[in-house]
């Protein structure tokens, strides 16, 4: 039935338009201001498509834009759909189980992220390395359909290194113009690559669990992601992940941590997270 539903929302949005990307985005939270960039859009909200979920969080504007960024192709989930929200785990790999039957190849999966690393603070970037599943589920568990993978697939490799090496890339050479302009100049820190550890949320963590996450291995923590993840891996999709640093997880500013954190801080850094979105569409679109 999973299939069904994928290659029935798939059908839908084929027939909204005649482009056929090759490289798809989600947006997380505070980070939707990219989609305005989007050229030629046509822009569906979620209740149009067959089977899509409502996205019910602030800073998720709940559509789906088919366009062109710097004339390449890409459809972007602008607003995803959590498992914290009472969806199930099919109804959240459902937009990227759709975009792999359209014909997509590349994924893009941005978030907004805590900080459990000192060194990362509120307003860089992390190209996501690897992920820690804290979410007590895989979202494959169930009967597998050979349609969409392999019973057992290898997740060695998560995150390809090609296109984290491009984004580190990319991220760098924007710090260096920004500083060489006179803006962030002390922002030798805008980039880092990490782990990022997916929870069920909607509680932010305690101390505690931070300290453990840490110790774990982890780099950032968040609600999200990983279920796609692993969703477009077994679909056969290059994946790559950027995570926003929106704050510092839980006991280590000794402030409490609330939504609106997480929105003004995703605003702050639209504008850099935007042209590296760009970059890293541009480069991978034209065959890079």
């Amino acid at each position: 039935m999973a299939y069904e539903s994928a290659a029935k929302a798939a059908a839908f949005i084929r027939s909204r338009t005649e482009l056929e990307p090759r490289t798809a985005l989600v947006l997380g939270s505070g980070l939707g201001a990219f989609a305005d960039s989007v050229a030629q859009a046509v822009r569906i909200p979620y209740e149009e498509i067959p089977g899509f979920a409502r996205s019910t969080v602030e800073g998720h504007a709940g559509r789906l834009l088919i366009g062109k960024v710097d004339g390449v192709p890409v459809i972007i989930q602008q607003g995803r759909f959590h498992f914290y929200e009472g969806y199930d785990m099919e109804q959240v790999m459902l937009p990227v189980r759709t975009f792999g039957l359209i014909g997509v190849e590349r994924l893009i999966l941005t978030n907004a992220a805590g900080s459990v690393n000192s060194d990362m603070r509120p307003g860089s970037l992390m190209i996501i390395s690897d992920h820690l599943n804290c979410m007590a589920v895989n979202p494959l568990r169930g009967p597998n359909d050979e349609r969409f993978g392999p019973r057992f697939p290898d997740m060695t490799n998560v995150y390809d290194d090609e296109m984290q090496e491009a984004a580190l890339a990319a991220a760098n050479a924007i710090s260096n113009e920004r500083a060489a302009a006179g803006a962030d100049s002390e922002r030798s820190d805008l980039v880092h690559r990490g782990i990022y550890c997916a929870l069920s949320g909607p509680t932010y963590e305690t101390p505690a669990e931070v300290r453990m996450y840490r110790q774990l291995g982890a780099d950032a923590v968040g609600m999200s992601t990983v279920p796609e993840a692993i969703a477009a891996r077994h679909m056969g999709l290059k994946v790559l992940g950027i995570s926003c640093i929106t704050n510092l997880a839980a006991g280590m500013s000794g402030e409490a941590i609330d939504h609106e954190e997480v929105m003004e801080t995703g605003a702050r850094v639209a504008d850099v997270f935007g042209e590296l979105l760009r970059r890293v569409i541009s480069k991978f679109g034209s065959g890079g």
